[in-house]
């Protein structure tokens, strides 16, 4: 699931020649189908909902995510980016591949347990809406996912491959839920994650069936193949910094390809009610050879 964050490899995907000078979204290579019935638009939380927990949780239920708009401090969330992206550079990561033992060492030895990232995913606009929320004393996961893609990688691999989380979430509740943070403005063309349209109700139900698959293992990187088995919609959007997306552990999500001139650049943090059973595997802080 996370070790193409800092591969360095680039590559054709099975539809690369197709996307050249074009402007319609790919992932993994793979160009999405346009139709009204494939592609759509992921819908905010309107004002009105945002103070209504119960409206929230009821819109949770029924979409499987909820994009909370400007939910951050632009300013805190740009003055973070900074910080990756220069503590990044003196491994040359930026200007070409770098030495990706070197990125490797930055990212897991100093960026991932630095108090910089810390503070960032337990500020108070993200810890106390999760207070509001759930309702009882959130738990904060320790470990956590920050991803950067670079403009112009492609190839099997490089984007996030369709899954839902609670297949590498199996030893604790399945309540647990997920935030995605963009680190600066993330329009399509920089290879946001996407959305499939009602999945969470698909999977929920293979779950209880027992006929849902164990391996933690992604589903496809082919996604418009995906949407035609599901007959579903892929939701993409435009997000800005200050965004932040909540989906449940039964969400199908994945990312796109960045086309773009500009780094794209994430984080993944999940949140969960104190009281409820805790995935002791993500306990410790993320790393490239967790198991994960």
């Amino acid at each position: 699931m996370v070790r193409n964050v800092v591969s360095g490899e680039l590559g054709g995907g099975p539809n690369a020649a197709a996307r050249e000078g074009s402007t319609v979204p790919t992932s993994n290579g793979y160009v999405l189908d346009e139709s009204p019935a494939r592609l759509g638009e992921l819908v905010p939380v309107p004002r009105a909902e945002r103070g209504d927990r119960t409206a929230l949780r009821r819109r949770l239920t029924r979409d499987g995510y909820l994009w909370l708009r400007g939910a951050l401090d632009p300013d805190l969330v740009r003055r973070f980016r900074r910080f990756y992206l220069e503590r990044l550079a003196p491994t040359g990561v930026w200007e070409g591949p770098g030495d990706p033992a070197r990125v490797r060492q930055v990212l897991f030895g100093e960026v991932v347990p630095s108090p910089e990232y810390q503070a960032f995913c337990a500020q108070p606009a993200v810890l106390e809406w999760y207070r509001w929320f759930l309702g009882g004393e959130p738990h904060l996961h320790r470990r956590k996912i920050i991803r950067h893609v670079k403009p112009g990688e492609r190839g099997i691999g490089l984007a996030t491959q369709a899954h839902y989380d609670l297949v590498y979430l199996r030893d604790g509740t399945d309540q647990v839920l997920s935030s995605w943070i963009p680190l600066g403005d993330c329009p399509v063309r920089r290879g946001g994650l996407v959305y499939l349209e009602g999945s969470h109700h698909h999977y929920l139900a293979r779950e209880r069936a027992g006929t849902a698959r164990h391996p933690a293992a992604s589903i496809t990187a082919d996604l418009p193949a995906l949407a035609d088995e599901l007959d579903a919609r892929w939701l993409v959007a435009d997000y800005a910094a200050g965004d932040m997306v909540v989906h449940t552990a039964h969400t199908v999500h994945a990312a796109l390809d960045n086309v773009d001139t500009e780094v794209r650049l994430s984080t993944d943090i999940r949140y969960q009610r104190l009281d409820q059973p805790v995935d002791g595997r993500w306990q410790n802080d993320w790393h490239v050879d967790d198991g994960l």
